[in-house]
């Protein structure tokens, strides 16, 4: 961690660089993305034979992500293969780390903005995974605009609409928001101002403004106010 007088950054520079040296890719070009857009989740390619390879190296990336949130998604992707990785699993995880030296110093900066709001942010893509067709959500929260939790995770269930997907991913958010408020409540710090969630929701739109299709999504709903329930 470093100080400034603007405020603490936080970041695992160190780390990165060990990583580098282990997988022998402290020479190698820099990737200014982190996932080939073309890239698909798939089993294809050449079975691994050093699995523990992978998987040390893949467990590393997962600790990495504590002051790295923008590797999350392509972190969660490779993770999905622990058991059973390939070639081109491999080669996911390394463009991560040819990706993480062009972007060494980067990490979490908490500055005083003045600000207690708490909002958040959430996605999904329907049904992006090829293998079993499930969704993956991600959201991230803020407490004065500050970044303080994150994730991107598949979700348990197959979503059959873009709609249900996009809910349940709001559902979950909504979970991290309501616990966020209540931390901040149970450590002395009362909130009344009405959190915020962001998602560009196109589905939800047209249900919000065509009363027709709200009978299509009772068994949303229904998911929706479980999930709360349990909180």
């Amino acid at each position: 961690m470093a100080t400034s007088h603007k405020g603490p950054s936080l970041n695992q520079c160190k780390y990165v660089m060990d990583l580098l040296k282990e997988a022998d890719l402290l020479d190698c070009k820099l990737a200014s993305t982190l996932l080939d857009c073309k890239w698909k989740v798939s089993m294809e390619g050449e079975p691994l034979h050093n699995v523990s390879y992978y998987q040390r190296l893949v467990g590393k990336l997962v600790y990495l992500t504590i002051t790295r949130p923008d590797i999350t998604f392509v972190v969660n992707l490779v993770s999905q293969f622990m058991h059973a990785p390939t070639t081109d699993h491999l080669h996911v995880a390394k463009r991560i780390l040819r990706y993480l030296k062009g972007s060494i110093g980067h990490g979490i900066f908490m500055q005083n903005h003045n600000s207690t709001k708490i909002l958040g942010f959430t996605n999904a893509d329907w049904a992006g995974n090829t293998l079993d067709r499930k969704s993956t959500i991600s959201y991230c929260t803020f407490v004065g605009d500050n970044l303080v939790t994150w994730k991107s995770k598949k979700q348990p269930v197959i979503a059959h609409s873009n709609a249900e997907s996009k809910y349940r991913a709001m559902a979950s958010t909504d979970c991290e928001l309501i616990w966020i408020k209540s931390l901040r409540q149970n450590l002395g710090f009362s909130y009344y101002t009405p959190m915020s969630l962001t998602r560009d929701n196109q589905a939800a739109m047209y249900i919000a403004y065509n009363l027709v299709f709200h009978e299509q999504t009772k068994h949303i709903e229904a998911d929706c106010h479980y999930i709360r329930a349990q909180v």
